[in-house]
Protein backbone atom coordinates (compact mmCIF):
# COMPACT_ATOMS: atom_id res chain seq x y z
CA UNK A 1 0.00 0.00 0.00
CA UNK A 2 1.33 3.57 -0.35
CA UNK A 3 1.56 6.52 2.07
CA UNK A 4 0.81 9.84 1.89
CA UNK A 5 2.62 12.50 2.67
CA UNK A 6 0.87 14.06 5.89
CA UNK A 7 2.00 17.16 6.13
CA UNK A 8 -1.45 19.79 6.42
CA UNK A 9 -0.06 23.44 6.85
CA UNK A 10 1.08 24.30 9.98
CA UNK A 11 -0.69 26.73 12.19
CA UNK A 12 1.16 26.77 15.09
CA UNK A 13 4.77 26.81 15.63
CA UNK A 14 6.93 23.91 17.01
CA UNK A 15 7.32 25.92 20.05
CA UNK A 16 4.21 27.02 20.41
CA UNK A 17 2.86 23.44 20.46
CA UNK A 18 6.07 22.31 22.66
CA UNK A 19 4.90 24.28 25.07
CA UNK A 20 1.25 23.76 25.35
CA UNK A 21 1.47 19.94 25.57
CA UNK A 22 4.14 20.25 28.49
CA UNK A 23 1.46 22.51 30.18
CA UNK A 24 -1.39 20.03 29.55
CA UNK A 25 1.06 17.41 30.71
CA UNK A 26 1.50 19.34 34.09
CA UNK A 27 -1.60 19.90 34.60
CA UNK A 28 -3.30 16.23 34.70
CA UNK A 29 -6.41 17.30 36.54
CA UNK A 30 -7.60 20.00 34.32
CA UNK A 31 -6.95 17.26 31.23
CA UNK A 32 -9.00 14.67 33.16
CA UNK A 33 -11.86 17.94 33.62
CA UNK A 34 -11.58 18.41 29.63
CA UNK A 35 -12.69 14.93 29.18
CA UNK A 36 -8.87 13.83 28.09
CA UNK A 37 -8.93 15.29 24.58
CA UNK A 38 -9.00 18.28 22.71
CA UNK A 39 -8.42 19.62 18.79
CA UNK A 40 -5.43 21.29 18.09
CA UNK A 41 -5.21 23.64 14.26
CA UNK A 42 -2.92 21.92 11.88
CA UNK A 43 -4.11 18.41 13.06
CA UNK A 44 -7.36 17.87 10.68
CA UNK A 45 -9.74 18.57 14.22
CA UNK A 46 -8.56 15.41 14.98
CA UNK A 47 -8.34 13.99 18.26
CA UNK A 48 -5.11 14.96 20.22
CA UNK A 49 -4.19 13.85 23.39
CA UNK A 50 -1.06 14.07 25.91
CA UNK A 51 1.66 11.33 26.26
CA UNK A 52 -0.16 10.36 30.10
CA UNK A 53 -3.78 10.38 28.68
CA UNK A 54 -1.85 7.99 25.91
CA UNK A 55 -0.04 5.87 28.27
CA UNK A 56 -3.61 5.43 30.05
CA UNK A 57 -4.84 4.03 27.29
CA UNK A 58 -2.20 1.96 26.45
CA UNK A 59 -1.81 0.01 30.18
CA UNK A 60 -5.66 -0.99 29.57
CA UNK A 61 -4.49 -2.94 26.41
CA UNK A 62 -3.89 -6.53 28.37
CA UNK A 63 -0.60 -6.85 26.07
CA UNK A 64 1.15 -9.89 27.71
CA UNK A 65 2.95 -11.61 24.79
CA UNK A 66 1.18 -14.64 25.69
CA UNK A 67 -2.29 -12.87 24.74
CA UNK A 68 -3.39 -10.91 21.69
CA UNK A 69 -2.14 -7.18 20.87
CA UNK A 70 -4.43 -6.56 18.30
CA UNK A 71 -6.74 -4.18 20.12
CA UNK A 72 -3.84 -2.15 21.06
CA UNK A 73 -2.55 -2.21 17.13
CA UNK A 74 -6.26 -1.48 16.23
CA UNK A 75 -6.41 1.33 18.52
CA UNK A 76 -2.81 2.63 16.98
CA UNK A 77 -4.25 2.60 13.64
CA UNK A 78 -7.54 4.83 14.45
CA UNK A 79 -5.29 6.96 15.75
CA UNK A 80 -2.93 7.47 12.88
CA UNK A 81 -6.01 7.92 10.42
CA UNK A 82 -7.53 10.26 12.36
CA UNK A 83 -4.66 12.37 12.10
CA UNK A 84 -4.30 11.37 8.34
CA UNK A 85 -1.51 9.00 8.38
CA UNK A 86 -1.85 5.35 6.85
CA UNK A 87 -0.32 2.48 8.17
CA UNK A 88 0.47 -0.85 7.73
CA UNK A 89 -0.40 -3.92 10.31
CA UNK A 90 1.59 -6.87 9.78
CA UNK A 91 -0.15 -10.04 11.58
CA UNK A 92 1.71 -13.15 12.93
CA UNK A 93 0.97 -16.58 11.70
CA UNK A 94 -2.11 -17.15 13.99
CA UNK A 95 -3.81 -13.45 13.42
CA UNK A 96 -3.90 -13.05 16.93
CA UNK A 97 -0.47 -10.71 17.22
CA UNK A 98 0.34 -7.95 14.92
CA UNK A 99 2.82 -4.90 14.56
CA UNK A 100 2.19 -1.84 12.78
CA UNK A 101 4.40 1.07 10.86
CA UNK A 102 3.72 3.96 9.42
CA UNK A 103 5.30 7.18 7.83
CA UNK A 104 4.65 11.00 8.48
CA UNK A 105 6.33 13.60 5.96
CA UNK A 106 7.86 13.45 2.87
CA UNK A 107 8.40 9.98 0.92
CA UNK A 108 12.41 10.35 0.92
CA UNK A 109 15.32 8.47 2.04
CA UNK A 110 17.27 9.65 4.96
CA UNK A 111 14.61 9.61 7.72
CA UNK A 112 14.63 8.48 11.33
CA UNK A 113 12.33 5.43 12.42
CA UNK A 114 11.48 5.79 16.36
CA UNK A 115 10.47 2.04 17.82
CA UNK A 116 8.90 0.33 20.36
CA UNK A 117 7.94 -3.19 21.24
CA UNK A 118 3.87 -3.13 22.67
CA UNK A 119 3.84 -6.64 24.77
CA UNK A 120 4.83 -6.39 27.97
CA UNK A 121 5.64 -9.38 30.71
CA UNK A 122 3.30 -10.90 32.82
CA UNK A 123 2.11 -9.81 36.15
CA UNK A 124 1.62 -13.83 37.57
CA UNK A 125 3.04 -14.12 41.35
CA UNK A 126 3.47 -10.45 41.26
CA UNK A 127 1.96 -8.35 44.54
CA UNK A 128 0.95 -5.02 43.18
CA UNK A 129 0.42 -1.48 45.36
CA UNK A 130 -2.64 -1.11 42.57
CA UNK A 131 -4.38 -2.41 39.69
CA UNK A 132 -1.80 -2.87 37.10
CA UNK A 133 -3.44 -2.66 34.27
CA UNK A 134 -4.56 0.94 35.47
CA UNK A 135 -2.70 3.90 34.90
CA UNK A 136 -2.38 4.96 38.83
CA UNK A 137 -0.32 8.30 39.97
CA UNK A 138 1.41 8.62 43.26
CA UNK A 139 4.46 10.94 44.06
CA UNK A 140 5.36 12.35 40.52
CA UNK A 141 5.24 8.28 39.45
CA UNK A 142 3.16 6.56 36.43
CA UNK A 143 2.29 3.17 37.90
CA UNK A 144 1.01 0.08 35.64
CA UNK A 145 2.30 -2.88 33.48
CA UNK A 146 4.41 -1.78 30.50
CA UNK A 147 4.43 2.09 31.46
CA UNK A 148 8.44 2.17 31.48
CA UNK A 149 8.70 -0.90 29.06
CA UNK A 150 7.97 0.50 27.05
CA UNK A 151 4.36 2.08 26.35
CA UNK A 152 5.85 5.14 27.78
CA UNK A 153 7.97 5.61 24.66
CA UNK A 154 5.43 4.84 22.56
CA UNK A 155 3.05 7.59 24.65
CA UNK A 156 5.22 10.32 23.49
CA UNK A 157 5.69 9.45 19.99
CA UNK A 158 2.03 9.50 19.65
CA UNK A 159 1.40 12.44 21.64
CA UNK A 160 3.73 14.22 19.18
CA UNK A 161 1.66 13.15 16.11
CA UNK A 162 0.29 16.41 15.71
CA UNK A 163 3.48 17.99 16.15
CA UNK A 164 4.72 15.64 13.18
CA UNK A 165 1.70 15.90 11.14
CA UNK A 166 1.79 19.94 11.51
CA UNK A 167 5.35 20.61 10.88
CA UNK A 168 7.00 20.77 7.82
CA UNK A 169 9.38 17.75 7.55
CA UNK A 170 11.78 17.96 5.42
CA UNK A 171 12.25 13.93 5.67
CA UNK A 172 10.30 11.37 7.60
CA UNK A 173 9.51 10.42 10.51
CA UNK A 174 8.40 6.44 10.87
CA UNK A 175 6.88 4.38 13.41
CA UNK A 176 7.35 0.60 14.05
CA UNK A 177 5.95 -0.70 16.63
CA UNK A 178 6.09 -4.96 16.95
CA UNK A 179 5.10 -7.76 18.97
CA UNK A 180 6.52 -10.31 21.03
CA UNK A 181 10.07 -8.73 21.50
CA UNK A 182 9.31 -10.41 25.70
CA UNK A 183 9.70 -13.65 24.01
CA UNK A 184 12.75 -13.58 22.18
CA UNK A 185 12.06 -10.11 19.22
CA UNK A 186 10.36 -12.64 17.22
CA UNK A 187 8.25 -9.64 15.91
CA UNK A 188 11.09 -7.08 14.79
CA UNK A 189 12.15 -9.08 11.38
CA UNK A 190 8.87 -9.31 9.45
CA UNK A 191 8.17 -5.83 10.31
CA UNK A 192 11.47 -4.64 9.23
CA UNK A 193 11.29 -6.59 6.29
CA UNK A 194 8.00 -5.07 5.11
CA UNK A 195 9.34 -1.51 6.07
CA UNK A 196 12.24 -1.94 3.88
CA UNK A 197 9.76 -3.43 0.92
CA UNK A 198 7.78 -0.37 1.05
CA UNK A 199 9.20 2.85 2.63
CA UNK A 200 12.21 4.68 1.24
CA UNK A 201 15.24 3.70 3.66
CA UNK A 202 15.54 5.89 7.26
CA UNK A 203 19.08 6.70 7.65
CA UNK A 204 19.04 6.08 11.59
CA UNK A 205 16.68 3.98 14.23
CA UNK A 206 15.93 5.05 17.26
CA UNK A 207 14.72 2.03 19.61
CA UNK A 208 13.28 3.80 22.69
CA UNK A 209 14.19 1.52 25.50
CA UNK A 210 14.00 2.38 29.05
CA UNK A 211 17.85 4.29 29.31
CA UNK A 212 16.98 7.45 31.50
CA UNK A 213 17.29 9.26 28.16
CA UNK A 214 20.86 8.44 28.12
CA UNK A 215 22.01 7.27 24.40
CA UNK A 216 22.61 3.86 24.46
CA UNK A 217 25.68 2.58 21.45
CA UNK A 218 26.02 -1.22 22.07
CA UNK A 219 24.28 -4.43 23.83
CA UNK A 220 24.45 -7.50 24.30
CA UNK A 221 22.74 -10.33 21.66
CA UNK A 222 20.93 -13.51 23.29
CA UNK A 223 20.72 -16.95 21.93
CA UNK A 224 17.90 -19.17 23.31
CA UNK A 225 17.07 -22.62 23.31
CA UNK A 226 14.45 -24.98 24.99
CA UNK A 227 16.83 -28.52 26.07
CA UNK A 228 14.55 -31.81 26.54
CA UNK A 229 16.37 -34.84 28.60
CA UNK A 230 14.70 -38.20 28.11
CA UNK A 231 15.55 -40.62 31.11
CA UNK A 232 14.94 -43.98 31.77
CA UNK A 233 13.28 -44.88 34.95
CA UNK A 234 14.60 -47.27 37.60
CA UNK A 235 14.59 -47.14 41.64
CA UNK A 236 16.60 -44.75 42.31
CA UNK A 237 18.81 -47.31 44.53
CA UNK A 238 19.79 -48.80 41.31
CA UNK A 239 20.17 -45.57 39.35
CA UNK A 240 23.05 -47.10 37.61
CA UNK A 241 21.33 -48.69 35.72
CA UNK A 242 18.62 -46.39 34.63
CA UNK A 243 18.77 -42.94 33.35
CA UNK A 244 17.74 -39.66 35.70
CA UNK A 245 16.82 -37.31 32.77
CA UNK A 246 17.17 -34.21 35.78
CA UNK A 247 20.52 -35.23 36.94
CA UNK A 248 21.34 -34.97 33.19
CA UNK A 249 20.09 -31.59 32.88
CA UNK A 250 22.09 -30.43 35.79
CA UNK A 251 25.31 -31.28 34.02
CA UNK A 252 24.30 -29.32 31.38
CA UNK A 253 23.69 -26.40 33.58
CA UNK A 254 26.78 -26.84 35.24
CA UNK A 255 28.24 -26.62 32.07
CA UNK A 256 26.48 -22.95 32.06
CA UNK A 257 28.56 -22.12 35.51
CA UNK A 258 31.85 -23.33 34.31
CA UNK A 259 31.16 -20.67 31.27
CA UNK A 260 30.29 -17.98 34.08
CA UNK A 261 33.28 -19.08 36.52
CA UNK A 262 35.31 -18.63 33.37
CA UNK A 263 34.27 -15.07 32.18
CA UNK A 264 33.69 -13.56 35.27
CA UNK A 265 37.27 -14.38 35.90
CA UNK A 266 38.74 -13.11 32.80
CA UNK A 267 40.33 -9.56 32.17
CA UNK A 268 37.66 -7.18 29.86
CA UNK A 269 39.13 -5.28 27.77
CA UNK A 270 37.74 -2.43 25.10
CA UNK A 271 34.11 -1.42 24.69
CA UNK A 272 33.65 -4.94 26.88
CA UNK A 273 34.17 -3.22 29.41
CA UNK A 274 30.86 -1.03 29.60
CA UNK A 275 29.19 -3.89 30.22
CA UNK A 276 27.95 -5.48 33.32
CA UNK A 277 29.38 -8.57 33.38
CA UNK A 278 31.71 -7.41 30.96
CA UNK A 279 31.46 -10.87 30.06
CA UNK A 280 29.01 -13.59 27.81
CA UNK A 281 26.95 -15.24 30.11
CA UNK A 282 24.71 -18.46 29.97
CA UNK A 283 21.80 -19.16 32.06
CA UNK A 284 18.66 -21.29 32.89
CA UNK A 285 15.76 -19.88 33.99
CA UNK A 286 13.27 -22.18 34.34
CA UNK A 287 13.17 -26.00 34.59
CA UNK A 288 10.19 -28.91 35.39
CA UNK A 289 10.93 -32.64 35.39
CA UNK A 290 10.81 -35.87 37.54
CA UNK A 291 7.81 -37.56 39.37
CA UNK A 292 9.00 -38.91 42.84
CA UNK A 293 12.01 -38.59 44.85
CA UNK A 294 12.77 -42.71 44.59
CA UNK A 295 12.25 -42.79 40.76
CA UNK A 296 15.35 -41.60 38.47
CA UNK A 297 13.48 -39.00 36.09
CA UNK A 298 12.26 -40.01 32.67
CA UNK A 299 11.59 -36.13 31.68
CA UNK A 300 13.31 -32.64 32.27
CA UNK A 301 12.91 -29.60 30.22
CA UNK A 302 14.33 -26.47 30.83
CA UNK A 303 14.91 -23.18 29.31
CA UNK A 304 18.73 -22.54 28.16
CA UNK A 305 20.40 -18.86 27.19
CA UNK A 306 23.12 -17.12 26.23
CA UNK A 307 23.63 -13.25 26.45
CA UNK A 308 26.61 -12.77 24.29
CA UNK A 309 29.08 -9.54 23.50
CA UNK A 310 29.42 -7.73 20.55
CA UNK A 311 31.91 -9.36 18.58
CA UNK A 312 31.66 -13.12 19.87
CA UNK A 313 30.20 -15.46 17.37
CA UNK A 314 26.68 -16.67 18.39
CA UNK A 315 27.77 -19.34 15.62
CA UNK A 316 30.56 -20.74 17.38
CA UNK A 317 28.39 -20.56 20.98
CA UNK A 318 26.33 -22.58 18.97
CA UNK A 319 28.66 -24.99 18.22
CA UNK A 320 30.12 -25.43 21.48
CA UNK A 321 26.90 -25.80 23.47
CA UNK A 322 25.61 -28.45 20.75
CA UNK A 323 28.88 -30.01 21.02
CA UNK A 324 28.52 -30.35 24.76
CA UNK A 325 24.91 -31.84 24.50
CA UNK A 326 25.71 -34.51 21.94
CA UNK A 327 28.31 -35.97 24.56
CA UNK A 328 25.54 -35.95 27.31
CA UNK A 329 23.35 -37.89 24.55
CA UNK A 330 25.78 -39.95 23.46
CA UNK A 331 26.35 -40.86 27.59
CA UNK A 332 22.61 -41.41 28.15
CA UNK A 333 22.26 -43.70 25.18
CA UNK A 334 25.00 -45.80 26.16
CA UNK A 335 22.91 -46.94 29.17
CA UNK A 336 19.81 -46.63 27.64
CA UNK A 337 19.02 -46.51 23.70
CA UNK A 338 15.99 -44.19 24.24
CA UNK A 339 18.01 -42.28 26.37
CA UNK A 340 18.86 -38.74 25.58
CA UNK A 341 19.50 -35.18 24.96
CA UNK A 342 17.78 -32.44 22.48
CA UNK A 343 18.19 -28.66 22.15
CA UNK A 344 15.98 -26.88 20.17
CA UNK A 345 17.11 -23.17 19.85
CA UNK A 346 13.74 -20.57 20.19
CA UNK A 347 15.51 -17.18 19.55
CA UNK A 348 18.69 -15.74 18.25
CA UNK A 349 19.03 -12.07 18.83
CA UNK A 350 21.72 -10.27 17.11
CA UNK A 351 24.00 -7.76 19.53
CA UNK A 352 24.23 -4.02 18.47
CA UNK A 353 27.50 -3.32 17.94
CA UNK A 354 28.65 0.64 18.41
CA UNK A 355 29.09 2.53 15.51
CA UNK A 356 31.86 5.24 14.43
CA UNK A 357 30.24 7.93 14.14
CA UNK A 358 26.82 6.26 13.00
CA UNK A 359 23.96 8.34 11.68
CA UNK A 360 21.51 7.15 14.36
CA UNK A 361 24.30 8.27 17.34
CA UNK A 362 25.07 11.53 15.44
CA UNK A 363 21.26 12.88 15.79
CA UNK A 364 21.06 11.17 19.16
CA UNK A 365 23.84 12.74 20.94
CA UNK A 366 22.31 16.05 19.30
CA UNK A 367 19.03 16.18 20.99
CA UNK A 368 19.89 15.12 24.18
CA UNK A 369 23.62 16.40 25.13
CA UNK A 370 24.98 13.05 26.05
CA UNK A 371 28.27 12.31 24.61
CA UNK A 372 29.29 9.45 26.82
CA UNK A 373 29.51 5.62 25.83
CA UNK A 374 27.14 3.75 26.90
CA UNK A 375 26.23 -0.15 26.79
CA UNK A 376 23.35 -2.51 28.51
CA UNK A 377 23.62 -6.43 28.89
CA UNK A 378 19.86 -6.80 28.09
CA UNK A 379 18.77 -7.25 24.46
CA UNK A 380 16.29 -5.23 22.16
CA UNK A 381 15.31 -4.95 18.78
CA UNK A 382 17.90 -2.54 17.79
CA UNK A 383 20.26 -5.27 17.11
CA UNK A 384 17.45 -6.22 14.37
CA UNK A 385 17.36 -2.88 12.65
CA UNK A 386 21.83 -2.55 12.62
CA UNK A 387 21.61 -6.38 11.47
CA UNK A 388 19.18 -4.90 8.72
CA UNK A 389 21.32 -2.67 7.61
CA UNK A 390 19.96 0.64 10.02
CA UNK A 391 22.08 3.19 12.09
CA UNK A 392 20.88 2.48 15.46
CA UNK A 393 21.06 3.23 18.97
CA UNK A 394 19.01 2.41 22.05
CA UNK A 395 17.52 6.20 23.78
CA UNK A 396 14.16 6.33 26.16
CA UNK A 397 12.43 7.53 28.84
CA UNK A 398 12.79 5.35 32.22
CA UNK A 399 14.93 3.06 34.30
CA UNK A 400 15.28 -0.29 33.01
CA UNK A 401 15.30 -0.97 37.14
CA UNK A 402 11.83 -0.59 37.14
CA UNK A 403 10.93 -2.76 34.32
CA UNK A 404 9.00 -6.18 34.59
CA UNK A 405 8.79 -6.50 38.14
CA UNK A 406 5.75 -5.60 40.72
CA UNK A 407 4.90 -1.50 41.01
CA UNK A 408 6.13 -0.89 37.71
CA UNK A 409 6.51 2.67 36.95
CA UNK A 410 7.66 5.76 34.79
CA UNK A 411 8.12 9.35 36.28
CA UNK A 412 6.11 12.38 35.17
CA UNK A 413 9.66 14.00 34.81
CA UNK A 414 10.98 10.98 32.76
CA UNK A 415 7.57 10.88 30.84
CA UNK A 416 8.06 14.69 29.51
CA UNK A 417 11.56 14.17 28.79
CA UNK A 418 10.96 11.51 26.29
CA UNK A 419 8.43 14.05 24.62
CA UNK A 420 10.89 16.61 24.74
CA UNK A 421 12.87 14.28 22.83
CA UNK A 422 10.98 13.99 20.19
CA UNK A 423 9.36 17.47 19.80
CA UNK A 424 13.31 18.73 19.66
CA UNK A 425 13.72 16.14 16.43
CA UNK A 426 11.03 16.67 14.79
CA UNK A 427 11.93 20.85 15.16
CA UNK A 428 15.17 19.25 13.45
CA UNK A 429 13.97 17.32 10.73
CA UNK A 430 11.61 20.50 9.99
CA UNK A 431 12.21 23.52 7.75
CA UNK A 432 13.43 26.54 10.02
CA UNK A 433 12.77 29.71 9.80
Amino acid sequence: MGFCDARPRRFLSVEAVAVFEMWLLQNSAIWQIAGSSIFVFGASMAESLSPRAILDRLIGFRTVSRDSNLELIEWVKGYLEGHGVSSRIILDSTGRKAGIFAQIGPSEPGGVVLSAHTDVVPVDGQEWASDPWKLTEREGRLYGRGSCDMKGFISVVLANLPLMAGSNLQRPIQIALTRDEEIGCLGAPPLIEAMQDELPPAASVIVGEPTMMSVVNGHKGTLGYRVRCRGHEVHSSILHTGVSAVMTAARIIEWGNRLNEKGLASKACGFAELFDPPCTTAHAGMIKGGTAMNITARDCEFSFDFRFLPGDSAVSLDAEFREFIAEQDAGCKRIHGGAGVGAEEIFRVPPMAPESDGAADVIARALTGDNGSHAVSYATEAGQFQEAGYSVVVCGPGDIKQAHGADEYISLEQLEAGSRFVRRLVESMSEQG
